[in-house]
């Protein structure tokens, strides 16, 4: 649950109001953005010290915040709203929403469809392993070389040539 200042849920009686509207504006949104001018007096009259005005950017995507609206409990109430609407909540599993009240009183509602891509399954180490082996064919000449291989050879083998060396020098 969002974090709420003292004064919370002033402003669900005043969304859930516009309730209605606000989610066919998310509907008709899928053209161009919809607009909706409110009274300034509606969100004054609710609470008339906001300290930090009315106004606010809220994106919401499978009916969560996308960006952070916890300095506007104006945006906070009209998600709570949108969120106890089932029409609404199946809308924001269509596309992100972009909610912006301005300093005039105006609602924007604009929508971003989001496409999304299937989960790719990681491959099995087997299906690696085959996926490897088909670009090259295990029956092509090798051609031998009388350069020393690139990797590093291990302790013990490095241990074992240098006995072996030792001994060579003695009996040699």
């Amino acid at each position: 649950m969002p974090d709420y200042p003292i004064n919370h849920h002033l402003y669900t009686l005043l969304w859930n109001k516009y309730r209605p509207a606000i989610v066919k504006l998310m509907a008709d949104a899928l053209e161009k953005p919809q607009e909706y001018k409110f009274q300034p007096h509606e969100f004054k009259d609710v609470n008339p010290k906001e300290k930090g005005g009315y106004s606010f950017t809220m994106e919401v995507y499978k009916g969560k915040p996308q960006n952070n609206i916890k300095g506007s409990v104006v945006a906070q109430d009209l998600l709570l709203i949108l969120q106890k609407s089932p029409r609404a909540l199946e809308l924001f599993n269509t596309a992100k929403y972009e909610f912006v009240l301005d300093k005039q009183f105006t609602l924007t509602v604009s929508q971003e469809p989001v496409v999304e891509e299937p989960e790719e399954e990681a491959p099995s180490i087997e299906q690696e392993q085959v996926e490897a082996s088909e670009g090259t064919d295990e029956t092509e000449p090798v051609e031998a070389t009388n350069e020393e291989p690139e990797q590093a050879e291990e302790p013990e083998e490095k241990v074992a040539e240098e006995e072996e060396a030792e001994t060579e020098k003695k009996e040699g």
